[in-house]
């Protein structure tokens, strides 16, 4: 197997591209193919700000290493969780994150949640009854509120995130199988910014999950291998299996099927496109980010709610 661009050994082989290529060449492509996907969805400039939403795995840290090499002003976001337990998930996600940050003179902010709030992830999860046992529900709501919050406040032009191909196949296929049209709507490389949301993208989405680990491995990106404790058994890993057995046996179908739904959102072929408006939206009388009812977001119920009940 030869290398498609210099014709020596070939050490990674995409067979979704039909392209193999050496170790030196795969780690120019990547870069490469996602300074592609920035412009093509009109994702940022480089005279833009971006922030990038760190968690010490492969993705979120390679993201950072490659926009970093192509000259983009990029700085990083850990949110601390207190995901802990016997792997010291939250220790160590933070730090290889530091030291990654430490290593290649980058800037790092650090959000702990339960210095910031005064209660971790797995605590709000359990005084306040959300998640049915896991705090994913939780743990998405408060991580979607602290970045934006960041991104806000220290002006920040665009949040970007890790999600790669895999994620955003297994996200697609869950929110079609329920036909939730508003979800479909909102998926997609690029979130637009509104009125005290910023803009969200997603540079690695078309890249597979195998591609993104054979990167950071080549990049010697030391990252956290194991999963959150609490994803074991997640909708979201079983929808990931699912599709890798359909990808087994069809290579490329993962990016068949995002590519296609991007395209016919596009043209309007799926359905009618609703413009996002945000009349509907208020400050949240706390903390100041839109909500869509008057009063509290969601994220100061939840804590007010943790608040009363450790109180109490």
């Amino acid at each position: 197997m030869k290398c498609k661009k210099c014709g020596g050994k070939a050490s990674v082989n995409m067979r979704q591209h039909r392209m193999a290529l050496c170790l030196d060449h795969f780690i120019e492509w990547i870069p490469e193919q996602t300074e592609r996907f920035i412009k093509k969805y009109n994702m940022f400039t480089r005279e833009e700000k971006v922030l990038v939403a760190v968690s010490g795995g492969k993705d979120s840290l390679s993201l950072w290493d490659i926009l970093v090499r192509l000259g983009y002003k990029a700085d990083g976001l850990y949110l601390g969780l207190g995901i802990d337990g016997e792997l010291r998930y939250s220790e160590e996600s933070h730090r290889l994150t530091d030291e990654f940050a430490r290593r290649n003179n980058l800037k790092l902010h650090v959000v702990d949640i339960e210095k910031e709030y005064g209660h971790s992830i797995p605590v709000l999860s359990q005084i306040t009854h959300r998640g049915y046992g896991k705090p994913c529900s939780v743990c998405g709501l408060t991580k979607r509120h602290e970045m934006n919050r960041i991104a806000r406040d220290l002006g920040y032009d665009v949040l970007a995130t890790g999600h790669n191909l895999d994620d955003e196949a297994a996200v697609l296929f869950g929110n079609t199988l329920h036909w939730d049209a508003d979800y479909l709507l909102r998926q997609g490389p690029v979130l637009p910014e509104m009125e005290g949301l910023a803009r969200k993208v997603k540079p690695l989405c078309r890249f597979y999950e195998r591609e993104m680990t054979a990167y950071a491995i080549a990049r010697g990106i030391e990252y956290i291998y194991e999963e959150c404790p609490f994803a074991e058994g997640s909708t979201q890993i079983f929808y990931k299996e699912t599709l890798n057995q359909l990808e087994n046996t069809r290579p490329g179908v993962k990016l068949i099927f995002y590519l296609s739904f991007l395209e016919a959102r596009r043209s309007g072929e799926l359905f009618i496109q609703k413009e996002r408006v945000q009349s509907h939206l208020h400050p949240c009388e706390n903390c100041g980010q839109p909500t869509s009812a008057p009063g509290l977001c969601s994220f100061c119920r939840m804590l007010e709610k943790a608040d009363t009940a450790a109180n109490s």
